[in-house]
């Protein structure tokens, strides 16, 4: 009789791609393109990834824009390698798995490539919540895909509360001439610092660009869950005159005595 092994147990006993080992922090597309200032995971984080005692990681993000911006075509590059010039508009939400080892642990990245369609968008908007990645696609052959940017980030931010890491990606760069190019990207990069989102142009014909951005937003959300952690799990520390006081977590405390006197209960 075959042993019953759980998914995580699967995940953990199998290896990524080699491509999708990440062992080093991937740089932006460009250095002044991001808001997002890490230069390196952080040292808590590779020395717990160290220690081989975490656990598989996940993350989500989702894919959003204007229909037929690409965002299809990017999230089928990166998962599978294709391209295909036949186009079928999105119906409600496609949902992808990309496995990573990112610094020897297992890290998984849902992909939800949600439809740009507006009779579509009361289903894809269900599927926004619990996002720890938003990422806003637009054609870099059409302004008016890039004027709709805020929008789309207003209706994800709507489903979502807490941390979440917003990247601006440009579609179709084999289109534009490197002269057309350098006018759209000025205009992105003034809507990106406006969204307070990391810059990127990319391919998905050729697939320049595809695999970096998606290790990126890999590497920076991955960092980001490991620190969030760490931080939950740890003890407070504050500084009381010239003594460092801890404080434990409040579950941690133990229960206060009762002690009974005279038939009171003090």
């Amino acid at each position: 009789m075959l042993e019953t092994r759980s998914a995580v147990y699967k995940m953990m006993k199998n290896v990524a791609h080699e491509e999708r080992q990440i062992k080093y922090w991937p740089p932006p597309f460009a250095s002044d393109m991001t808001p997002y200032r890490e230069r390196d995971f952080d040292g808590n984080v590779r020395k717990v990834c160290l220690s081989k005692s975490l656990v598989p990681r996940i993350s989500k993000a989702i894919v959003l824009g204007d229909v037929a911006v690409g965002k299809t075509s990017l999230v089928n590059r990166f998962c599978h390698k294709l391209f295909d010039n036949n186009y079928k508009a999105t119906i409600g939400v496609d949902f992808e798995v990309e496995r990573f080892d990112v610094l020897g642990v297992p890290f998984n990245l849902q992909i939800w490539d949600t439809a740009g369609q507006e009779r579509f968008k009361c289903i894809a908007a269900s599927y926004y919540r619990g996002a720890n990645i938003i990422v806003i696609v637009f054609d870099l052959g059409s302004l008016m895909s890039l004027s709709h940017s805020q929008q789309w980030l207003a209706e994800a931010e709507r489903s979502n509360v807490g941390f979440y890491h917003i990247f601006l990606v440009g579609t179709k760069r084999d289109l534009l001439s490197n002269k057309v190019y350098e006018v759209i990207e000025k205009r992105a990069i003034t809507v990106a610092k406006t969204i307070n989102a990391e810059y990127w142009a990319v391919s998905s014909r050729t697939g320049d660009g595809v695999p970096e951005l998606f290790a990126r937003m890999a590497s920076l959300s991955f960092n980001a869950t490991i620190i969030r952690e760490l931080q939950t799990s740890a003890t407070e520390q504050i500084t009381v005159g010239s003594d460092l006081v801890t404080l434990k977590n409040q579950k941690e405390l133990p229960e206060k005595k009762k002690l009974k006197c005279n038939g009171c209960t003090v």
